[in-house]
C-alpha cells in the first residue's frame, strides 16, 4: 500500500513540476497562472514599393512590453514602385503556397493589375494589366485595396467610386463579373471607399462605406453591408443584413478587416481606431483608439484561435541626413505591426517596424514604405 502511494505521490510531483515548468506565478495574487500560447508566422504586408514585406515572425503575448519579434525580414516582388503599388495581400483558402493581389495604383500607362504568385519561389505566376471601368474613372488612384474569396474565385474590391467586386477564376485568373455596389443602392458620390472580404465559411461576404455628409466630405459614419457570397460570385448582389458604425469625420475610415476563424467577430481597421463586430448582430463589441500614440490602423488579421490579432499601422518616425544619421525633426513614414488581445480587450506593448529594416536611407518626406493589408501563413 505504502509503495502504491509513494508511486502515485511520485507521479503527481512530476506532472506538478512539468506544469510549473511552463507557467508564470504571479506574486500579486499568489496563484499559477498558465503561460499563454506563443504563434510563429510568415507575414506577407502589401506596400507601396511593388512588393510585400515577407517577415517571419514570433508572437509572444508573454511578453508585455515587446510581444512581436521579427526574426527575420524579406520580400516578394511583383513590380515596381511605379507599377505596382498594393494594398492586398490574400492567401488563398486552399493552397497556402499561392498569393493572391491587386494594385492601388495605375501605371505609366493607365493600367491597373491584378495577379498572383508563388510564395514557395516568390515568382509572379499571373499579372492582368487591365483598363478602368469607365463607370470608374482614375487618373492615378485609388483602384484595389481589399478583397475576398470563394472556393474557386479570387475577388478584389475596387476602393474608388463607382465601387465595384470585381470575380477571377483562381486557376485561370479568367475575369468572370463585376458587380457594382450600386446594386445595394449606393450612388456614386455618397461615399469614398469601399472594402471587403468574405467570412471563412465563405457564405458570407462583409462590405464596408466610409460615408460622405451632405457637404460631401467624409462624416465618420461607416455602413457594413453582409451580402451572400454565392450569389456575389454569379454576379450578383443580395444583402444579407446592414448596420452603421459610427466615429470621427475624416478620421474614422474603415479599411481592410477579417472573420475570427469561427466567424463569429469581424476584427475592422477603422484609421484612427480598431473595431471588433458581432458578426450577427453588425454591433460592437471593443473598441481601440491607435492614432495618436501608435499609427492609422489599415488591417487587423485574428490568430488562428482567435485569441489575438495582428495590426497594420502607418507611423511617423524620423528619417536620416545624407550621411545615413538619424535627424528626429524630419518625419518619414513607417509600417509597423501591433497585437491586440481579444481576451483582455486590449492593445499589447508596443508595434514593431516590418519596414525600416530595408527602408533605413529614406529621407524626409519618403512614401515608399507605406503599408497596407497583409496575410500570413501562421505554422503549427
Amino acid at each position: 500500500m505504502k509503495r502504491r502511494l509513494f508511486g502515485l505521490v511520485g507521479i503527481f510531483s512530476v506532472v506538478c513540476l512539468g506544469y510549473l515548468a511552463f507557467t508564470i506565478f504571479d506574486s500579486k495574487t499568489a496563484s499559477v497562472v498558465a503561460a499563454k500560447k506563443t504563434y510563429s508566422a510568415t507575414v506577407y504586408v502589401a506596400g507601396h514599393g511593388g512588393h510585400f514585406a515577407k517577415a517571419d515572425v514570433t508572437i509572444d503575448p508573454n511578453n508585455e512590453n515587446d510581444p512581436i519579434k521579427v526574426n527575420s525580414l524579406d520580400m516578394v516582388t511583383i513590380g515596381t514602385t511605379a507599377s505596382h503599388k498594393t494594398h492586398d495581400a490574400r492567401i488563398d483558402a486552399g493552397d497556402s503556397t499561392v498569393l493572391f493581389w491587386s494594385t492601388y495604383a495605375l501605371d505609366k500607362d493607365g493600367k491597373m493589375h491584378v495577379g498572383k504568385s508563388d510564395l514557395k519561389t516568390g515568382n509572379v505566376v499571373k499579372d492582368l494589366a487591365m483598363t478602368p471601368d469607365t463607370r470608374s474613372p482614375a487618373k492615378t488612384g485609388p483602384v484595389y485595396c481589399a478583397s475576398g474569396q470563394s472556393k474557386d474565385s479570387y475577388m478584389p474590391v475596387f476602393m474608388g467610386s463607382e465601387g465595384y467586386v470585381d470575380v477571377f477564376d483562381k486557376k485561370s485568373m479568367a475575369h468572370k463579373h463585376r458587380v457594382f455596389v450600386s446594386d445595394l443602392g449606393y450612388k456614386a458620390g455618397t461615399y469614398q471607399f469601399v472594402h471587403g472580404i468574405n467570412s471563412n465559411d465563405m457564405k458570407k461576404f462583409l462590405l464596408t462605406f466610409v460615408l460622405k455628409g451632405e457637404d460631401g466630405k467624409m462624416n465618420g459614419k461607416q455602413d457594413l453591408v453582409l451580402v451572400d457570397t454565392a450569389s456575389l460570385d454569379r454576379g450578383k448582389m443580395k444583402k444579407l443584413a446592414t448596420a452603421t458604425l459610427s466615429g470621427e469625420p475624416a478620421k474614422t475610415i474603415t479599411f481592410r478587416q477579417y472573420f475570427s476563424k469561427d466567424d463569429k467577430y469581424i476584427f475592422q481597421s477603422a484609421g484612427d481606431r480598431m473595431w471588433v463586430i458581432d458578426t450577427a448582430t453588425l454591433k460592437l463589441v471593443d473598441e481601440k483608439m491607435t492614432k495618436p500614440n501608435f499609427g492609422e490602423n489599415h488591417d487587423v488579421m485574428p490568430t488562428p484561435d482567435g485569441k489575438y490579432a495582428l495590426l497594420t499601422l502607418r507611423s511617423n518616425t524620423e528619417g536620416c541626413d545624407v550621411d545615413g544619421k538619424p535627424t528626429p525633426d524630419k518625419e518619414i513614414t513607417d509600417g509597423t505591426l501591433m497585437v491586440y488581445d481579444t481576451d483582455a480587450r486590449k492593445l499589447v506593448g508596443k508595434p514593431v517596424t516590418v519596414c525600416l529594416g530595408c527602408h533605413k536611407g529614406m529621407r524626409k518626406g519618403d512614401k515608399s514604405a507605406i503599408l497596407c493589408g497583409l496575410d500570413a501563413n501562421y505554422k503549427k
